[in-house]
């Protein structure tokens, strides 16, 4: 639907227009309504028109190398997105949805061509936005590179299984057998020792039934621990199945580009061989 000067005007990037610039440029861009989770363009399509958020909130994510959806920018009321392609004729190189009810301005290059006649200044605030989104993406391709198993499950660790892992820990050193064997002695010397008038006199129950309780309780919790060892194992095999690969098509591309070199070397042989020797 056309585009009321108004709105214009509540978006940061066309707030310095006047109230000429504000109705050319009005005349010139629709504004688009979007329900939640109403796809806004899809990964490939045809990059010809970018989008301003007026208001609600938006999801921008790609698709990485294993089809997992990687969220790369959010978004909100004043923020905008798609320029990239739209500026370059290219295809969307990612795609966006509504996460609510959400009013965009759609601009197309006629659009941004007429905005920068009237205030040349938004050249700048779109470089800087489009900069952002390029660190980001940069960041983002950092992180997913070097990513440490043990970090990205220290992120998600619950006090329950950091409580886990100490237990485990602890359970599996010497410290605790030696502990474990000066209490038993001192409990079992102590009862024999005093005879009729001990707590828990031979066969010591009381210290079965504690004994009992103990490796009721210390087996769970040994047994979360080694859940999220697997957990890591099984991250850190991911990793390296990522690494290997990104590694075998690295390998590959440098085979192409050597053949491609023997190729050239082969060509430029037989120009050499075909050209007339000086008598």
């Amino acid at each position: 639907m056309p585009c009321a000067p108004e709105i214009l005007k509540n978006v940061s990037l066309f707030a310095l227009l006047d109230p000429d610039e504000t109705a050319v440029l009005a005349a010139q861009v629709e504004v688009r309504s979007f329900a939640a989770r109403q796809r806004i363009y899809r990964l490939g399509e045809a990059g010809d028109r970018a989008y301003v958020v007026v208001s609600g909130s938006v999801e921008v994510s790609t698709v990485d190398q294993d089809q997992q959806e990687v969220v790369l920018d959010k978004p909100a009321a004043g923020d905008f997105f798609g320029f990239a392609s739209m500026i370059a004729e290219t295809a969307h190189e990612t795609s966006a949805i509504a996460l609510e009810e959400t009013v965009c301005i759609e601009i197309d290059r006629h659009d941004i061509l007429t905005l920068l006649q009237v205030k040349p200044h938004a050249g700048l605030d779109m470089m800087a936005v489009l900069g952002r989104q390029f660190h980001a993406a940069q960041q983002l391709v950092r992180v997913r590179a070097a990513r440490n198993p043990n970090e990205l499950i220290e992120e998600q660790e619950t006090t329950g299984e950091h409580i886990a892992d100490n237990v485990a820990r602890f359970g599996g050193s010497w410290a605790f057998i030696i502990t474990f064997a000066i209490v038993l002695v001192t409990y079992t010397a102590a009862n024999v020792i005093l005879g009729r008038s001990a707590w828990d006199p031979y066969p010591f129950i009381l210290l079965n039934l504690f004994l009992s309780m103990l490796a009721a309780i210390q087996a769970p919790v040994i047994m979360m621990s080694q859940n999220r060892q697997d957990k890591k194992d099984r991250l850190r095999s991911e990793l390296d199945f990522d690494v290997n690969r990104r590694a075998e098509a690295e390998i590959q591309l440098l085979a192409r580009k050597m053949r491609a070199m023997d190729d050239k070397l082969d060509d430029m042989t037989d120009l050499l061989r075909a050209a007339p020797r000086n008598p």
